[in-house]
């Protein structure tokens, strides 16, 4: 066994969450930004988190209390005063953890994708190397405007060199700082404070810690990186795109080794935290947001989006809109139905075609097959609501409650006017309109007799050209 491992010293994660991010164009701090469904910020903690850190600081700017508001228990909130750079932030970061001895892990709130095994990687690595610090680096086929990294002779990290500091050999360099480290703490607090602002940020920068680390002869490592992906940052909104179509593919890739049928991923869409059964078929052009359940054997989409539902085992969602309800086991949904919250179709129930359902329970096996509106009302078992039927539950004031009994059949244009009760095995009549409630067993007929005027159509067209002629 490593001896590294056997005396693993204490271990501080400081992460750096106090950009403004100008370049994002927005009011919202940056790591506060979604990825798929989760302010970015959330995942580099995680991966804080899983490799047991004996503290966790999160530096924040002082004016952003927002961000407290996601940190988990147990993390630490540091503020920087003035945002001068990394160097300065980590100083921030690093008062909380005054008396704390062993190694200071620092990473940005701004690369989410980073995770549990990458982290435990970077710190293995500089236990193993016995260094005062460990950078990561990567190889990137364009390295853009990164930091160069430049090693000596015998391969070890000479200095990082800032492209617009470089030279033009040293710009042909293909491999950069990523900004990921580990600092032995009892080296990286001497570091700091002797950090100068002498350059054209006058900012304190935290590789100029790395560089007095090397002049006075410490070991600095590097753990050499192959998974670009990991190692990306968020700095516009376009590179926020980027990032949440990495994360979703990773997500869907997790879903799918589970045994869950993906039709067409380019065009699906999953947030973090998402449950899907096996043997369930996810169709094209389908999003599925917050924390939405979909159970075993089910089909959903083409075209669907649920939004903080649960699907139950064996349903069908077909082309349809549902927002926190609960679409129980043996369902059928849609298309075109849009589920409201505080709806709950029970097992076997149906929300047909252009159906809305809001704040109601649907019996088992009860349908709403097409056509229909019906809002705050409790449906019994095995029922029928026919097409173009209402529950009128507003009356300008205040909402009213419908209630209908089990196998109950209504007819065609029914308007149920709430307050109101339907009883058992009652029937209402084609294109009436209740107000009062139906007994049990009776048929409720609300409609004006029919009458037939007869010339009606000769009478109207004679009227119209002598409108005309006038």
């Amino acid at each position: 066994m490593n001896t590294a491992e056997t005396k693993r010293p204490p271990l501080a994660v400081v992460i750096l969450a106090a950009g403004l991010g100008t370049r994002m164009k927005s009011d919202v701090p940056k790591v506060l930004h979604e990825v798929c469904g989760r302010p970015m910020l959330s995942y580099v903690i995680d991966a804080a988190l899983s490799v047991s850190p004996d503290r966790v600081v999160v530096v924040t700017g002082p004016d952003q209390e927002a961000i407290v508001e996601i940190l988990p228990v147990g993390c630490e909130r540091a503020v920087q005063q003035q945002r001068r750079g990394t160097g300065d932030a980590v100083r921030a970061g690093v008062e909380p953890l005054q008396g704390f001895e062993g190694d200071i892990m620092v990473l940005y709130g701004d690369v989410p994708l980073v995770d549990g095994d990458f982290v435990a990687a970077l710190h293995q690595r500089h236990l193993d190397a016995d260094a005062a610090a460990t950078l990561t680096t990567i190889d990137l086929d364009d390295p853009e405007h990164y930091g160069r990294i430049v090693r000596d002779d015998d391969g070890r990290v000479a200095r990082i060199v800032e492209y617009r500091d470089a030279t033009p050999e040293e710009r042909e360099i293909d491999e950069i700082n990523v900004g990921l480290y580990v600092f032995r703490g009892d080296a990286l607090r001497p570091a700091l404070g002797r950090l100068e602002s002498d350059n054209d940020q006058g900012e304190l920068y935290l590789t100029d810690a790395v560089h007095l680390l090397i002049d006075a002869g410490h070991t600095v490592a590097s753990f050499e990186s192959v998974d670009e992906e990991m190692c990306m940052g968020v700095n516009s909104r376009v590179e926020l795109a980027v990032v949440n179509a990495a994360m979703r593919w990773r997500l869907l890739e997790r879903l799918m080794l589970a045994g869950v049928t993906v039709e067409d991923p380019e065009t699906t869409y999953v947030d973090y935290g998402v449950e899907v059964g096996r043997d369930t078929l996810i169709r094209a052009g389908t999003h599925l947001l917050g924390r939405t359940t979909v159970g075993a054997a089910s089909e959903v989409g083409p075209g669907s989006f649920l939004r903080d539902a649960f699907v139950g085992d064996r349903a069908r969602v077909i082309s349809s809109h549902l927002y926190e309800c609960v679409i129980s086991s043996g369902c059928n949904v849609g298309p075109f139905a849009y589920i409201r919250p505080n709806t709950v179709l029970a097992e076997g129930a149906k929300a047909g075609t252009f159906v809305e359902i809001k704040n109601s329970r649907i019996g088992e096996r009860s349908k709403v097959p097409h056509l229909s509106y019906v809002g705050d009302a409790i449906v019994g078992v095995d029922s029928n609501i026919a097409a173009g039927n209402i529950t009128a539950n507003y009356d300008g004031y205040d909402k009213h409650a419908t209630q209908i009994g089990d196998r109950v059949r209504t007819g065609s244009d029914t308007t149920i006017v709430a307050p109101v009760t339907i009883g058992d095995d009652a029937f209402t009549a084609a294109g009436s309109v209740i107000t009062r409630d139906v007994p049990e067993g009776a048929l409720g007929v609300a409609r004006e007799q029919q009458k037939n005027i007869e010339g009606y159509a000769g009478r109207r067209a004679s009227r119209r050209l002598r409108e005309q002629q006038d």
